[in-house]
């Protein structure tokens, strides 16, 4: 197939397959989420996305029965019913069930959807812009839930402005982007926003922190500030399909291109996991 679509066992074209109008995800974005990407039909660090995912799940509560293994089962399934051999995004999501609309959780079996597409990393060789923005969101950010109306309108403003991200701060905290984790490196340090009920616990967050004990490279988990933000020597953005794309500019000011050659080392490590784990040659830098 072209594309994957999936809910509860049923699969088809997303261009064919339906939910039921009743589905909790309608009224409440009663649900949790992940994502990450595929290769050569392997899928990208499962382990910790699964870990994720189920965290999010007990996090609000949804009885979700499939174990891990099943649940892998399932997206391997759609995985190689697709078309493609290549770079594919691999989403999944389970909501709390169908039932009419109340807000206590009724008695149901949540709903498990997947959708499979096919995609591509972000080229790291060209720099970004970014934007900055007052984080209003709510104040448990570190689930994966479906309500993401905030991210969707702060990525609107930035692509308004030419921008690929929105960086969301606190006052002068930093805390993440719509879409993605931002980390800087001053002095030879990669410095990360901590773990809290502020930001989402990215996987290559993770991941590059694990590069730099690898490679022997200072790191610090801490709160840095928007001065620190421009200040720093680079800033650059991750996510699941971004392996730590510099940034040149935020707000139309200059940033970065200080540690060119650090980053790229970080990203080249990096990209050479990917290549590793999945079989795939991805020519992003």
């Amino acid at each position: 197939m072209k594309n994957v679509a999936y809910y509860n066992g049923k699969m088809g074209l997303q261009e064919e397959l339906t939910i039921p109008f009743l589905d909790r995800a309608m009224f409440f974005g009663d649900g949790v989420y992940d994502a990450t990407y595929s290769a050569n039909r392997k899928i990208f660090e499962k382990d910790w996305h699964l870990e994720r995912f189920y965290n999010s799940l007990k996090a609000v509560k949804i009885p979700f029965k499939l174990s891990k293994e099943e649940l892998l089962a399932e997206l391997q399934k759609c995985i190689d019913a697709m078309d493609s051999d290549g770079v594919c995004f691999v989403y999944w999501e389970v909501t709390r069930g169908t039932a009419p609309r109340n807000h206590l959780f009724p008695d149901v079996e949540p709903n498990l959807i997947i959708n499979i597409t096919e995609s591509k990393l972000t080229d790291l060789r060209t720099p970004c812009k970014l934007i900055t923005e007052e984080d209003t969101r709510f104040f448990h950010c570190n689930i994966k839930t479906l309500n993401l109306l905030p991210s969707v309108l702060g990525s609107q403003k930035a692509f308004e402005a030419g921008a690929k991200e929105v960086v969301f701060h606190r006052g002068e905290r930093v805390t993440e982007c719509a879409h993605t984790n931002v980390n800087i490196i001053k002095n030879g340090v990669y410095i990360t926003p901590p773990l809290d009920e502020l930001i989402l616990p990215g996987v290559t967050r993770r991941h590059y922190i694990s590069l730099c004990q690898k490679l022997g490279i200072p790191y610090e988990e801490r709160v840095f500030t928007l001065d620190e933000l421009f200040d720093a020597d680079e800033v650059f953005i991750t996510s699941a399909g971004t392996l730590g794309l510099a940034a040149c500019e935020i707000d139309g000011k200059k940033v970065g291109g200080k540690a060119t050659d650090l980053l790229r080392k970080l990203q080249k490590a990096a990209v050479e996991d990917f290549e590793r784990e999945t079989g795939y040659k991805a020519n992003i830098i």
